[in-house]
């Protein structure tokens, strides 16, 4: 992984790779590369940022052609090199070819390869499948494709080209998403939809062992068997001013502002006060099936599972019934239990990570209904579970999720609250907390409002290499949410707990001038709270404290304070989060950091 883009047309293909590859970069990557055809198949890569691959295309003479390929990798097998970097060509035909996901079968594909001829010059799995195309090819790009999709295991999306067909492309997909944008007598494919909205609005998903071959003139899509199927091409639901920086710094704090924004939009046409009812069309058709599930699993990884840790809360607290949150990627390997009356709701922005997607299918084939919370329409999940609820929070680049954290907890929210409306909830009860929730969106805007002072209060504790962030409640999971977007964007090590838990163990880390983040709002652990505040501070750690507006208590028990408006215990994530986003952002940008290209990570994980 982790981006793919290829263009077949009458306009010179170099010069809409790179800008779709820079399109690309919110995703995360280590090396790019680009291969065009222009008498035979050129290739150019590099390590490091698409613009070093730039300035490399720029003193390559000739590196022209109609029909091309690129791509930034994320490394999985192999190191980052050049070699290892994609497009990876075959040792006999011009075979070109980039790849996301990965070839679990690679090593014996390998080795059987070796046998028959084949020289690799790559650590990776990508390459085994360039010269199993190669070794498959007899004239016909398209066949050779399928067949060699036919015996691989493992996910993939590929785009390949191949110098004794300069007018056909070749794309295919299991696993791992991939889009065709149609624009007149041109073709753009990519792994996201921000690589073609540039050029055309109009564009299919691939489906699950789909290949589609592609000419200046047209396309036909078939399976991996040959067997002919018909994609429905769509108007995308994207524009073009949703993923620029619109005069922000960083898409990251773009992300963190819009919130409000977002949030009303996630909310729109949800809430009816008057009623006392939520009303969710996405679920509508399985609402008796919820009312009378018996258990609701829900899961997720990294910051969507802390939405769902929240998602657990909500539907036991209002909805009293029995929920619990795994980790996708151990989900599927435990053999779980699925009885009558479970509902797995899995939690995505992207729709495509890979564990949650395997959970995903792990329930659904024992029986679970199966819900998505997910914020791109027509993603994976959408459309492998029985129902679900999208986001519509917008796109999101900045590799540090936020403003799709706040939709998720408010689609859990709003899901919660259609269940329990059902079962145990007055409508006087819903309707109270339906115009809470109405209130959040503005709320969200008082806290944004103080981000110089949470800029301040972050300078003063930014050479601090260690950071624990605490909270109980609803807002424990806010407390790992914390952590983690510190740890993403600033690599300042800090850890997340319930803030009882400290005391167990972890106590024993903190030190003089250690800073320790509570989450300290008023609510029925508040008193709790206090005491373990007071049992790092007699130990010398520095409190910064998350509080309730008008609590001038808490200036007794810590050295600094971000005050977030009052609201429904249930509802306080959504706001306590945003001064957790703010600082983590003010502490990678202070100390220097590439914000939204923090090292390691990628944007959507399509790999186990």
């Amino acid at each position: 992984m982790c981006g793919i883009v290829a263009y077949i047309g009458n306009r010179q293909a170099a010069p809409i790779l790179m800008e779709g590859l820079k399109r690309l970069e919110y995703r995360g990557y280590d090396s790019a590369g680009m291969a065009a055809i222009n008498g035979g198949v050129h290739v150019v890569k590099a390590v490091g940022r698409v613009s070093v691959l730039e300035e490399k295309l720029e003193s390559t003479p000739g590196f022209r052609g109609s029909l091309g390929i690129a791509h930034t990798r994320w490394a999985t097998h192999g190191a980052v090199t050049e070699p290892n970097a994609h497009p990876h060509v075959d040792d006999r035909h011009g075979i070109a070819l980039i790849h996301n996901g990965i070839i679990e079968n690679y090593a014996s594909l390998r080795t059987w390869l070796e046998e028959r001829g084949h020289n690799f010059v790559t650590e990776t799995d990508t390459e085994v499948l360039a010269m199993l195309i190669s070794e498959l090819y007899d004239g016909d790009l398209e066949a050779a494709v399928q067949g060699a999709l036919r015996e691989v295991t493992g996910a993939y999306a590929i785009a390949v080209i191949c110098e004794k067909e300069p007018d056909r492309l070749v794309v295919a997909r299991k696993g791992s998403p991939l889009m065709v944008g149609v624009g007149p007598s041109e073709y753009i494919v990519a792994s996201d939809a921000s690589a073609i909205i540039a050029h055309t609005s109009r564009a299919f998903t691939l489906d699950d062992y789909h290949v589609c071959s592609i000419s200046r003139d047209g396309f036909h899509t078939t399976t991996i068997d040959n067997t002919p199927v018909t994609p429905r091409v769509q108007e995308l639901e994207l524009e073009l001013e949703q993923i620029e920086l619109g005069g922000y710094e960083h898409f990251m704090l773009k992300e963190i502002f819009e919130q409000p924004k977002s949030l009303r939009t996630t909310l729109r046409g949800r809430l009816d006060q008057r009623e006392g009812r939520v009303v969710l069309g996405g679920v509508g058709e399985f609402a008796r099936d919820l009312v009378k599930s018996r258990r609701f699993i829900l899961a997720a990884q990294g910051t969507a599972l802390h939405a769902a840790m929240i998602g657990e809360y909500l539907i036991e607290d209002l909805a009293k019934a029995p929920a619990e949150v795994e980790y996708a990627s151990e989900f599927r390997y435990r053999n779980p239990i699925i009885e009558d009356g479970t509902v797995m709701t899995v939690v995505s922005q992207s729709g495509e990570t890979a564990d949650t997607l395997a959970a995903l299918h792990e329930a659904r084939d024992r029986g679970a209904l199966t819900l998505g919370v997910v914020n791109v329409v027509g993603s994976s999940i959408a459309r492998d579970t029985d129902a679900g609820v999208y986001l519509r929070v917008g796109p999101e680049i900045g590799v540090a999720s936020t403003k799709a954290f706040t939709g998720q907890v408010a689609v859990l929210t709003m899901l919660a609250m259609f269940i329990a409306r059902r079962r145990f909830m007055s409508a006087h009860d819903s309707a109270k907390l339906i115009a809470a929730m109405e209130r959040i969106p503005e709320q969200v805007q008082t806290v944004l409002n103080e981000s110089d002072h949470i800029r301040e209060v972050t300078s003063r504790y930014i050479d601090r290499e260690n950071w624990l962030f605490l909270g109980r409640g609803y807002n424990y999971p806010v407390a790992l949410e914390g952590a983690l977007k510190l740890k993403e964007i600033s690599y300042i090590h800090a850890e997340g707990m319930p803030a009882a838990e400290m005391k167990h163990g972890p106590i024993a880390l903190i030190n003089d001038g250690m800073p320790v983040v509570f989450i300290a709002t008023r609510g029925a652990q508040y008193d709790k709270v206090l005491s373990n505040i007071q049992e790092v501070r007699t130990r010398g750690g520095r409190v910064i404290a998350v509080a309730t507006e008008g609590d001038k208590e808490i200036r007794n028990h810590a050295e600094d304070v971000f005050y977030v408006p009052d609201c429904p215990e249930c509802l306080s994530p959504m706001l306590t989060v945003i001064p957790l986003q703010l600082l983590a952002y003010h502490a990678a940008v202070l100390r220097g950091h590439d914000v939204d290209k923090p090292r390691n990570l990628a944007k959507s994980v399509t790999v186990e």
